[in-house]
C-alpha cells in the first residue's frame, strides 16, 4: 500500500483531547481492556458486513471469511489488531475517530474530579471503544477500506494522542480496518503472545467471529515414545471458542462469564446489577440475554441517543439498538435477543409493526419487571441502589405502557412524612400498610424540592391526624401522578387540589366545627373575596391548615401547578390557573386582619396573605418587588401604631 494523498493534519474535538488525557493517566490498573474493546470493534465490523452481504453479496469480495487478527512485532514495538469486515471510508473516519459523537458528554467530563480511581470508574459508565488504545500505546495507526470500494480508497488516521491526528488517502488491498498500537514502553508486556492469548480467552472468548493470531511454523521432532512428529507450516489459529455464549445452557455459564459478557456487549468496566438469560420455545422461539446496569449511562436522559438491545436471527447479527424489543421507559436495560422466526433481512420498518416482534417486546418487558420485583423482594439494598440511577426513568413507564402500569406502579419509590429524610424511599406497598382506618385514599403532593413539599402548609392536618403523605419531587412527579390513577384499588389524592375530604377519618364532631366555622366565618370570607377580586377563582374556610393562615390550592379541573411548570419549561403555552384561596379563621393574623374595618387597609393585607400562600405553593412571585414593598408598609404602620 502507498500513500496518494499528503496527510491533513486536524485537532480533536475538546471532549476527545480530555478523554485522551484521562486513558493515559487514570486507567493504569485496567490496561488489559483496550484489547477486549479494539476485538469487540473489530467483531462487530465483520457482523455488520455479514448482514450487509445478505443483500449485497459482493460485498465479500474474494475474501468470504469474516475473522479478526491480533498480530505482534516485537522489533517494532507494534500490535496490529485487523479485521476484514465492513471498513470505514474518509467521512466515518473523520467522524469516529476525531469526535465523540456519544451523547452526554458535557455531562460526563463535569462530573470528573481528578481522582485517578473514581475518574476511571466513570469512564467505564461512558464508554471507551477505540480511544482505548492510548491506554497502552503512544501513537496509534488506523489503515481502513470500506467493503465494496475502489483498493485506491483506502483510509489512513494517525496521532499520537497529543491534540492532533492526520488523515490521508492510501490504498489498501484488503477491505475492513488495521490498527496498529505503537506500545508505550511500560506496556510491553502486550508483546507477549501468551498473554494476549490469555486476555482473549478472558474477555472474548464468547464472539462468535474467529479471533486468530499466528501459530509459527514447527520443525520435524520426536516424540516421548520416540514416534515422529511431522513438522508443520505456519498457520492462523483460532483462539477463542467462537460459540455465542447466549446459545451455550445456562448451567454451562459461569456467573463470570455472564459478568465479562456484559463488559464487552455494553463497553462497560462494572459488573451488571443482574441478568437473566432465557431461551423460549413454542410459537416463537428466540434466546434472551438481558442485563442491568449497576450505574446510569450520561446519555439516559437524551431522547436522541441510541437505545435498545442488539438484534440476532438465527445468531447473525443484524442490529446494534434495536429499541423494538424493549419499552422506553426501560432504555437502560443492555444485551441480545436473538430470533428463530424473523427473516434475516428483516427491517426496522418492518420491526416497527410484526407480530412476532410485539410477542416478543412483552415477554422481555415483563421478564425485566419480574427480575427488579424479584430485586426489590430479596434485597432491599440493592434495589435501592438501582433506583437511585434509575428511578427516574422508570416513572416514565405507567405513561407509555398502561398495560403494566400497576407492576411498574409497585416498584415505584418515594419520600414520605413517615420517614424523615429525602433519602429514605417507601413504596407504595409500605403505604397501604400504614393507612389509617377509614382511608381510602392514598394522598401525595408534587413541589419543586424535599423541603418545599414537606414544610407545605397543606400537610398540617394530614400531620396533626397522623396520615401518611408521599413527597415527590422529581421533575417527571406531575406527569407521572397524571397517567396513576390508582394503585390496588385505591385512589391517588393531591393535598393542594381541590376538596379535602378525609372520609371516615374525621368524626362527626369535627365536621359539624367545620360547618360552624364556616357559617360564622362567611362575612368575612366575602370581605376576602371583593378584596381580591379576579386574582383568585374563590375564598373559602380551610380544612388543611392547622398552623399557617392560609394557602392556595387548585380546583379538581384546573391544571396543578407542577404541570404548568413541567409545560413552560418545555417552551409550551400554559393559560394562567387562578387559586382557590383558602384562610385558617382560627390563626390569630387572620383574626386581626378580619378586625380591620379599613376597607383598604383589609385589602393589603389580604393581597399580603395571598402573596405568602402563592410563595408556598409556586416557590415564587410574579412581582415580588411589589409584594415586598407593600409588606414593608404594613409592617411600618404597626410599628408606628
Amino acid at each position: 500500500m502507498s500513500d496518494t494523498t499528503q496527510a491533513e493534519k486536524h485537532g480533536f474535538q475538546t471532549e476527545v483531547k480530555q478523554l485522551l488525557n484521562l486513558m493515559i493517566h487514570s486507567l493504569y490498573s485496567n490496561k488489559e481492556i483496550f484489547l477486549r474493546e479494539l476485538v469487540s470493534n473489530a467483531s462487530d465490523a465483520a457482523d455488520k458486513l455479514r448482514f450487509k452481504a445478505l443483500e449485497n453479496n459482493a460485498l465479500l469480495e474474494s475474501d468470504p471469511d469474516l475473522h479478526v487478527r491480533i498480530s505482534v512485532n516485537k522489533d517494532a514495538n507494534t500490535i496490529t489488531i485487523s479485521d476484514n469486515g465492513v471498513g470505514m471510508t474518509r467521512d466515518e473516519v473523520m467522524s469516529n475517530l476525531g469526535t465523540i459523537a456519544k451523547s452526554g458528554t458535557k455531562e460526563f467530563f463535569s462530573q470528573l474530579s481528578g481522582d485517578q480511581s473514581k475518574d476511571s470508574k466513570l469512564i467505564g459508565q461512558f464508554g471507551v471503544g477505540f480511544y482505548s488504545s492510548f491506554i497502552v500505546a503512544d501513537a496509534v495507526t488506523v489503515r481502513t477500506r470500506a467493503a465494496g470500494v475502489d483498493v485506491a480508497q483506502g483510509v489512513e488516521w494517525k496521532s499520537a494522542g497529543d491534540g492532533e491526528f492526520t488523515i490521508a488517502d492510501i490504498e489498501k488491498q484488503s477491505r475492513g480496518t488495521d490498527i496498529i498500537l505503537h506500545l508505550q514502553d511500560e506496556a510491553k508486556e502486550f508483546l507477549d503472545e501468551w498473554k494476549l492469548r490469555q486476555i482473549v480467552t478472558t474477555y472474548s472468548d464468547h464472539l462468535n467471529i474467529p479471533v486468530q493470531m499466528w501459530k509459527e511454523a514447527t520443525e520435524e521432532s520426536e516424540g516421548p515414545d520416540g514416534e515422529k512428529i511431522e513438522a508443520q507450516p505456519g498457520e492462523w489459529e483460532t483462539i477463542n471458542s467462537g460459540q455465542a455464549l447466549w446459545t451455550r445452557d445456562k448451567s454451562d455459564i459461569s456467573d463470570e462469564e455472564y459478568k465479562e459478557f456484559y463488559k464487552t456487549v455494553a463497553h462497560d468496566f462494572d459488573e451488571p446489577l443482574l441478568w437473566s438469560h432465557n431461551k423460549v420455545e413454542g410459537k416463537n422461539e428466540y434466546t434472551s440475554l438481558l442485563y442491568i446496569p449497576k450505574r446510569a449511562p450520561f446519555d439516559l436522559w437524551n431522547r436522541d441517543s441510541q437505545k435498545g438491545i442488539k438484534l440476532y436471527v438465527q445468531r447473525v447479527f443484524i442490529m446494534d439498538d434495536a429499541e423494538q424489543f424493549m419499552p422506553t421507559y426501560l432504555r437502560f436495560v443492555k444485551g441480545l435477543v436473538d430470533s428463530n422466526d424473523l427473516p434475516l433481512n428483516v427491517s426496522r420498518e418492518i420491526l416497527q409493526d410484526n407480530r412476532i416482534t410485539r410477542s416478543m417486546r412483552s415477554a422481555s418487558t415483563k421478564k425485566v419487571l419480574s427480575m427488579l420485583s424479584k430485586l426489590a423482594k430479596n434485597d432491599a439494598e440493592k434495589y435501592a441502589e438501582f433506583w437511585d440511577n434509575f428511578g427516574g426513568v422508570l416513572k416514565e413507564g405507567p405513561a407509555e405502557d398502561q398495560g403494566n402500569a400497576e407492576k411498574i406502579a409497585s416498584l415505584l419509590r418515594f419520600a414520605s412524612t413517615h420517614e424523615d429524610s429525602a433519602e429514605q424511599r417507601v413504596s407504595l406497598d409500605d403505604y397501604l400498610s400504614r393507612m389509617q382506618e377509614g382511608q381510602d385514599k392514598i394522598y401525595y403532593i408534587v413541589a419543586d424540592s424535599y423541603e418545599a413539599a414537606r414544610n407545605n402548609p397543606a400537610l398540617e392536618i394530614f400531620r396533626k391526624k397522623g396520615i401518611e403523605v408521599l413527597l415527590m419531587s422529581d421533575r417527571i412527579d406531575e406527569w407521572l401522578m397524571s397517567h396513576l390513577n390508582e394503585y390496588q384499588e385505591k385512589s391517588f389524592q393531591s393535598v393542594t387540589r381541590g376538596d379535602l375530604d378525609l372520609g371516615d377519618m374525621d368524626n362527626e364532631d369535627a365536621k359539624k366545627a367545620h360547618e360552624e366555622s364556616e357559617k360564622a366565618f362567611a362575612t368575612t370570607v366575602e370581605r376576602f373575596q371583593k378584596a381580591l377580586g379576579d386574582n383568585v377563582k374563590s375564598v373559602r374556610v380551610t380544612h388543611r391548615l392547622t398552623d399557617s393562615p392560609a394557602c392556595i390550592v387548585t380546583d379538581e379541573n384546573d391544571m396543578s401547578t407542577q404541570m404548568a411548570k413541567l409545560m413552560e419549561a418545555a417552551g409550551q403555552q400554559v393559560p394562567e390557573t387562578k387559586y382557590i384561596f383558602e384562610v385558617n379563621p382560627e390563626h390569630a393574623l387572620v383574626q386581626r386582619i378580619a378586625d380591620e374595618t379599613d376597607d383598604a387597609r383589609f385589602g393589603d393585607w389580604a393581597d399580603i396573605l395571598l402573596q405568602q400562600a402563592t410563595l408556598a405553593e409556586r416557590g415564587s412571585l410574579k412581582d415580588p418587588g411589589s409584594y415586598v414593598r407593600k409588606l414593608n408598609e404594613m409592617m411600618l404602620t404597626l410599628t408606628n401604631k
